[in-house]
């Protein structure tokens, strides 16, 4: 049944990001970066009410009130990485737009990069390493100018069920950069949908919003060091059986 439920909610996005695609690409030129990205948000919002119906999986959002509140209030999130879920759920929770920091190749994909080309996002070339911050930081401190948050997966990559990544200090550093705080959010998303796997299963994924941490007068390796243990110590609160032991 997990596989039929699979075949379908892949299928269930395939028929809809190919018409939302063609739209924005149409709507482009004419609308303003702001509602383009509300525009796809809207499919990014069918494709996971896609998996609540067809998948059953459904998001447990807590730590909404950690937030900033003011309109033009910059912020750099920090979120575990373990499933695309998390990735197609976060724009659909959050009130603010969001930029995410991606590698320039998923633009080619086609329809759902060529409509990721058409947002205001910061999309790096990984082989040019200092080119590439100095775009995150330059962009990142345009668009939290605007109210717009950056979003990035300190590891990296999506990471295996109760296992950690190495945290690099890109977020940190772009935080510090732009006197943003840092929000460091937890996602239990692999317990429904594994990195890798086709094969999803029905559950409650977790998104836990921790509290903001400055990063005035911080250092990027140590600020990281708090992010890290605080989103770790979440997950293993969240997900004690991933862990192979009781929560904290």
């Amino acid at each position: 049944m997990n596989l039929i439920r699979s075949v379908l909610h892949l299928v269930w996005m395939v028929v809809t990001v190919i018409p939302w695609a063609l739209a924005v690409l149409i709507a482009a030129p004419f609308l303003s970066s702001t509602r383009i990205y509300w525009m796809c948000a809207g499919w990014l919002k069918v494709a996971v009410k896609g998996g609540t119906v067809i998948l059953g999986i459904k998001n447990r959002v807590t730590g909404m009130e950690n937030l900033p509140v003011g309109h033009k209030d910059g912020a750099v999130l920090l979120v575990k990485h373990q499933s695309t879920w998390e990735t197609f759920s976060m724009p659909t929770i959050m009130p603010h737009p969001l930029a995410y920091v991606f590698k320039k190749e998923l633009l080619h994909v086609p329809f759902f990069g060529w409509a990721m080309s058409r947002m205001d996002m910061i999309h790096i070339d990984r082989s040019r390493k200092t080119e590439a911050f100095n775009r995150v930081v330059a962009q990142g401190r345009r668009l939290m100018g605007e109210g717009v948050w950056v979003i990035m997966f300190p590891e990296g990559t999506r990471i295996p069920r109760g296992e950690k990544g190495q945290y690099r200090t890109g977020g940190t550093r772009l935080a510090i950069e732009c006197g943003a705080p840092v929000i460091p959010i937890a996602v239990t998303s692999a317990k429904c949908w594994p990195r890798k796997a086709f094969v999803k299963r029905p559950g409650i994924v977790d998104i836990s919003i921790g509290p903001q941490i400055s990063s005035v007068g911080r250092k990027h390796d140590e600020l990281m060091v708090e992010v890290e243990n605080w989103i770790e110590t979440e997950m293993r609160r969240l997900d004690p059986e991933a862990y192979g032991k009781t929560s904290a």
